[in-house]
């Protein structure tokens, strides 16, 4: 049975209207036993239905860029996998519940989360934690304390919050989201939760949402991580909550290349200081700005300076 659930929804994503994947919950999704497979994602090839309306979906929202904008993988969370089958199911009861709330309607949507290479590999393996939260919170212009996603619609503005990887690929994690009835969270909110009862997510406007926030109480429960896009997009541009801004004079690099040149320059044991923390940052101990901190105690910033500069080359553009 579980093969059929996987067909069924499959089929159900081939849709798209005004910008907005919609994928209904198969009727008989809790009779599918699931297996005991440690597979976590299906590679999706060209030609399969659910690549193809998400990659029209990603590269519709990227404007000017998106001619320029190469999809290297689209991979699908896969329900074969026990712990992953009990979150799809958790997942419908959740809607079901929300839809009885709010007289039928559960407001089911779906955006992207923005996040490094390692951050979306995590939340796949063990959900959404503390640590999204507070990157939620040291954001400058944050829509209230939560998780925040962009509409798929809006893919520019989530691609504008992504990390390239040691290869020079971004990640977009496509989740499936249960907004219920949002309420409006005004620009630099400290908010953290529903302000009453009657609402259940928030939004930065109610009639052309370009941020979805969920708060940390349902994080797990109203998202259910379903794709990550793998993709190359040499001309994005830094992207702020607000608009465009210009692209960075400064050059930057990634933090695997960094490692490489730094164990150059440096004695093993202050090298071994900093992968220490570059370890905890793989593993989501630390926040990025912690292992920045580190990085620049240890090393000095006269030494990072000489290295990222010498990067101007590399095509690597922050954004």
């Amino acid at each position: 049975m579980a093969a059929r659930v996987e067909i069924e929804d499959q089929a159900s994503i081939t849709k798209l209207d005004d910008g907005e994947i919609f994928d209904p919950l198969s009727d008989d999704a809790d009779s599918s036993t699931g297996s005991s497979s440690t597979d976590s994602m299906i590679p999706l090839g060209e030609g399969n239905p659910e690549h193809d309306v998400i990659r029209t979906c990603l590269l519709s929202g990227l404007g000017p860029i998106s001619t320029d904008t190469t999809i290297v993988a689209v991979r699908k969370n896969s329900s074969e996998r026990i712990t992953t089958r009990a979150k799809y199911l958790a997942f419908r009861i959740f809607t079901e519940a929300m839809a009885r709330k709010n007289g039928g309607d559960p407001n089911v949507k779906y955006g992207w989360y923005a996040g490094s290479k390692e951050e979306i590999q995590g939340i796949i393996s063990y959900g959404f934690s503390s640590r999204e939260v507070r990157k939620s919170e040291n954001g400058d212009g944050s829509h209230g304390i939560g998780i925040h996603l962009v509409p798929s619609k809006c893919s520019l503005f989530a691609a504008g919050a992504t990390e390239p990887d040691e290869e020079g690929l971004r990640h977009l994690l496509l989740c499936r989201l249960i907004l219920g009835k949002p309420e409006v969270i005004i620009s630099g909110s400290k908010q953290s939760s529903p302000s009453s009862v009657e609402f259940d997510s928030g939004v930065d406007n109610l009639q052309n949402p370009r941020e979805y926030v969920i708060w940390s109480s349902t994080m797990n429960s109203y998202i259910l991580p379903s794709y990550i896009v793998s993709f190359r997009s040499p001309r994005l541009r830094v992207i702020s909550r607000g608009g465009f801004s210009a692209r960075p004079s400064s050059p930057w690099v990634s933090f695997a290349a960094l490692m490489s040149m730094l164990s150059k320059s440096m004695d093993p044991s202050r090298m071994n200081l900093i992968m220490r923390s570059y370890d905890d940052f793989r593993k989501r101990k630390i926040r990025r700005d912690q292992l920045v901190r580190k990085m620049r105690e240890v090393a000095g910033d006269n030494l990072l300076a000489e290295i990222i500069k010498n990067q101007r080359d590399k095509n690597k553009v922050r954004v």
